[in-house]
Formats: C-alpha cells, structure tokens, sequence
C-alpha cells in the first residue's frame, strides 16, 4: 500500500503534471478512489472522471514549458499530508499552491488545493 508520501509524489507528477493521458489515467485509477473530491477556489469536483477533466484542463491552459515541482516537504500523516507546489517553467515559478490530501485503504479521497494569495 502507497504511503500519503508517495500519494502526494503521485497526485503532482504523475496526475497533475503528466501531459501523457493515457499514463494519466492510469495512475489516477492506482491513486484516487473512485469517488475521490477534489475542492479548489474555483469549486468541488466529484469523482475520478471530473478530477481527470480538471488536470486535461490546466494543463492545456499553461505552456508546455510549465511543469509542477514539489516547493517544500511532505507533511503527512496515517491519512493526511500536505505538500506545497510550484508551477512555471523550471526554476521560475508563476504559481505556488499547496495540496492537503486525505486517505483511507491506501487511496487518496479527497485532495483539497490552496493558492498562494499576494
């Protein structure tokens, strides 16, 4: 079973920034449950399907030059962790987040993200 460590890794790179959408997929069925929650500021997003449209979507948003890096450590728990995030071509971010995850049966279930605010 994945450690919340490892979900936060995968729920980053492998959804979240993978422009492969077959691969995508893939990892999204191996990390998320099937009714997984994602909330953002710009609302709630129910089900694996839905958080798969939201990743297709950001990333057809930003350059391809933009990829998302890890901006500070883990924090995580038995079924909660925290990771903060930085997106921009490398070395340069434009945007820094944070993701806060939830987990139960070595699945993520709810991903909530947060936007630095100037």
């Amino acid at each position: 079973m994945p450690t919340v460590h490892e979900l936060l890794d995968a729920n980053l790179h492998e959804v979240f920034g993978n422009r492969d959408a077959d691969a995508r997929r893939a990892a999204a069925e191996r990390i998320y449950s099937p009714d997984v929650v994602l909330v953002d500021p710009e609302g709630e997003n129910d089900g694996r399907e839905a958080l798969l449209a939201k990743a297709a979507e950001l990333l057809g948003q930003v350059p391809d030059s933009f990829v998302f890096a890890a901006d500070g450590p883990h924090y995580a728990s038995e079924d909660t962790g925290a990771l903060a995030w930085a997106l921009g071509p490398a070395g340069a971010p434009q945007v820094r987040g944070i993701d806060v995850v939830t987990v139960a049966d070595g699945r993520i279930t709810q991903v909530r993200t947060f936007f630095l605010s100037a």
